[in-house]
């Protein structure tokens, strides 16, 4: 996938558009030090601009493979313009989020990147809604646990917010 010509098209668009953006995903765990490759571009939006986004994606070649109020998938037949998802955020959770963003330079790029924090609440709710991603998103959590400036009474509520306080507990034994 040619990450920098997808990347900025689409955060051009985004930004025309008025709207704010996160990377999330592979690349925003390499901005917190994990040597971790990935596949795809994932972007966190708000929720807002989703339908301006399906549309969008699709004038670029790109199929939707699943569109729900949180989340889409996109897939482009020519393996150089990948696979991009998309993480649709309310209003309230995205001015708690977008003002944490830490920063990644990557490619001659300052790009905004959630933050340990709110990367661990992201991946929490991806254990919940599909259990079969629970060992990778672990690995990452403990990662990003590790971090000097996570807060984990607040990643224990994220835990216990989604039915996963065991998780957490079994993670705090581990570090």
């Amino acid at each position: 996938m040619q990450f920098g010509t997808v990347l900025d098209r689409i955060t051009k668009h985004i930004e025309q558009q008025g709207q704010r953006w996160l990377m999330a995903g592979g690349l925003a765990m390499q901005a917190h030090g994990s040597s971790r490759t990935t596949q795809d571009l994932d972007l966190v939006v708000d929720a807002s601009a989703q339908a301006d986004l399906l549309a969008f994606m699709e004038s670029l070649g790109y199929r939707t493979l699943h569109a729900s109020a949180g989340f889409s998938n996109h897939l482009h037949a020519d393996s150089a313009f990948g696979r991009v998802d998309f993480i649709y955020v309310d209003r309230e959770t995205a001015d708690q989020i977008f003002p944490g963003a830490a920063t990644l330079a990557w490619e001659g790029r300052s790009l905004p990147v959630t933050s340990a924090e709110h990367l661990i609440a992201m991946k929490v709710h991806a254990m919940k809604n599909d259990p079969s991603r629970t060992f990778g998103e672990l690995a990452d959590i403990q990662h990003l646990m590790r971090q000097p400036a996570v807060d984990r009474t607040r990643v224990r509520r994220y835990f216990e917010f989604a039915g996963l306080l065991d998780r957490f507990d079994e993670l705090l034994r581990l570090l």
